[in-house]
């Protein structure tokens, strides 16, 4: 396969909302037209918004009716995978032939889901992937995701898999995937620590693929208006962080610090063979003989409904 060009682009929710949020990812179109790049990867719930600080009004035992309020406002905030924001995204995808992998926050009647969005040039969404498990207190406002989205999509640039923030730091998740032949891995995230660039590495490593990382940037909550409880109202809600690494570890673009822009960087996926020669983590490296993983894939719907078939 010859060189292709992906991208992180680095980016914050918009306070005034997902059709905001819609517009500043569009203002970017000609950055990643005149870059070249064949795939692009945005963060953690973009579309949507990570309420990062929000405690919606619970408290162990009970749940304040302005909690309530502040869930339905977030709620009427999400995207439905049918409507006009995804539109938007497949029209931008085909217009800059580039794949798009979005973090977006997912309406399923009144349940909300953590979701990476896969969005193809002329065929606008492909696949998805619900986010399994929400780290802490995102399990208030959050569903888990199920087996039944764990896609790897073929690309011009490679086969792309997705893990959202820290469903990262799931070993045998990441053992799944490894085994589905990802090449490119999309870690769309809100974790701004230098802890999580070298997750990020360690993982590029371990899997022999290449990893492109984006985080959300959001200003301080001085600078939006906001109090967050035990937060320095001067330091940025989300910093950035964004980064591609190479197979072996090493950094190939980033680490974005707390702007908005699109990083790019140079890949072959054919250089996978000779890096996973002396480490194939799912292949000759692995003990089939002492470890097996199963992986149940089958969808888990809250509730199920079956016919039975009449009896002659």
């Amino acid at each position: 396969m010859s060189k292709t060009v992906v991208a992180a682009l680095q980016i914050g929710s918009d306070p005034a909302g997902k059709a905001a949020t819609v517009q500043n990812i569009l203002a970017v179109e000609e950055k990643i037209t005149a870059s070249g790049a064949a795939l692009v990867v945005m963060p953690e719930a973009l579309l949507g918004g990570y309420p990062k600080g929000e405690i919606f009004g619970t408290r162990l035992g009970y749940r304040l009716p302005e909690g309530r309020r502040a869930f339905a406002d977030y709620h009427a905030n999400a995207v439905d995978l049918d409507g006009p924001e995804l539109a938007a995204l497949s029209d931008l995808s085909t217009r800059t032939s580039a794949t798009l992998v979005v973090g977006v926050i997912e309406r399923a009647g009144a349940s909300l889901y953590c979701t990476a969005v896969f969005i193809a040039p002329e065929r606008g969404l492909v696949a998805k992937h619900r986010k399994l498990m929400p780290t802490g207190t995102e399990r208030l406002i959050w569903a888990q995701g199920d087996g039944s989205t764990l896609p790897v999509v073929e690309t011009p640039a490679g086969k792309l898999g997705a893990a959202i923030c820290w469903e990262n730091h799931m070993p045998l998740f990441r053992t799944a995937m490894y085994a589905k032949g990802v090449e490119i891995w999309c870690a769309p995230t809100v974790d701004e620590r230098d802890v999580w660039r070298s997750s990020m590495r360690h993982i590029a490593h371990e899997g022999r693929m290449f990893v492109i990382s984006a985080c959300q940037v959001q200003p301080s909550p001085a600078e939006l208006g906001i109090t967050v409880e035990g937060w320095d109202d001067q330091r940025p809600l989300i910093g950035g962080g964004s980064l591609i690494v190479g197979p072996l570890g090493d950094v190939l673009a980033g680490p974005l610090e707390r702007t908005t822009e699109l990083i790019t960087a140079e890949i072959d996926v054919s250089d996978l063979v000779a890096a996973r020669y002396d480490l194939d983590v799912v292949g000759h490296y692995s003990r089939p003989d002492i470890f097996r993983l199963s992986v149940d894939e089958t969808p888990r719907p809250g509730v199920a409904f079956e016919t039975t078939p009449p009896q002659p």
